[in-house]
């Protein structure tokens, strides 16, 4: 068997860390022992852009904001669906993130970073939410394994229902929130549901084919 191998760690602000590992050619990031992403796994990451896509297609000059960088699936598919006077805002948390995917991981983002549609910020994308003015056609959120908040605790201020009131106010009408999670989640649906938005629940494979894992994506619809 090929042996797991740590490359790196990147702190988490407010607490934690995350590990880049390496085994052969695949490359992961943990969160202690959970897998969080994979180089192999990114089908349920490219689905949450193409299932976004797919309901703003309509529109010439859409704004995206991506709550996440992970290893750049999500916005690589979005930047393949978007047309060229898109906007995408991507925000992450773990500066290392950023460090990596120019780094040891750039071999996974290619040249998705100098996209003159695409702006990196670093920060806290609740923060990106609640500014005034937002106007998003979609929201993307990819910042944890789910609604518990694994990695953050902060992040429960994104899940609850004040976190998707602001998400759903951050939306042009008709705008998408589409939420990423390892696993189904009823509550998690429902409050989407009472913070103002119609509620689709996507089941996706995580390798993007007909076997492996499931994965759930949520698309809220601002009405």
């Amino acid at each position: 068997m090929i042996p797991l191998e740590q490359i790196d760690t990147a702190a988490i602000p407010g607490g934690g860390e995350l590990r880049l590992m390496r085994r052969g050619a695949d490359r992961m990031i943990l969160f202690g022992r959970n897998e969080l992403m994979s180089s192999r796994l990114r089908g349920s990451e490219e689905a949450l852009a193409t299932l976004s896509c797919e309901r703003i297609q309509d529109r010439s000059r859409p704004r995206m904001l991506i709550g996440g960088l992970g290893m750049g699936f999500t916005l690589r598919q979005a930047q393949a669906l978007l047309p060229p006077k898109a906007e995408i805002v991507v925000v992450e948390l773990v500066p290392g993130i950023v460090d990596w995917a120019r780094g040891e991981l750039a071999h996974l983002h290619g040249n998705s970073l100098d996209d003159p549609r695409v702006t990196i910020r670093l920060g806290d994308v609740s923060e990106a939410i609640a500014a005034p003015g937002a106007g998003y056609d979609a929201i993307l959120l990819d910042v944890d394994n789910g609604p518990d908040a694994l990695i953050h605790p902060d992040n429960d201020r994104l899940y609850g229902k004040y976190g998707l009131r602001a998400a759903c106010a951050a939306l042009v009408p008709g705008g998408v929130l589409a939420v990423w999670s390892a696993y189904p989640d009823k509550a998690f649906a429902e409050r989407m549901g009472r913070a103002g938005m119609n509620v689709d629940e996507v089941k996706v494979r995580a390798t993007g084919g007909r076997k492996g894992a499931h994965h759930i994506i949520w698309i809220g619809t601002r009405r």
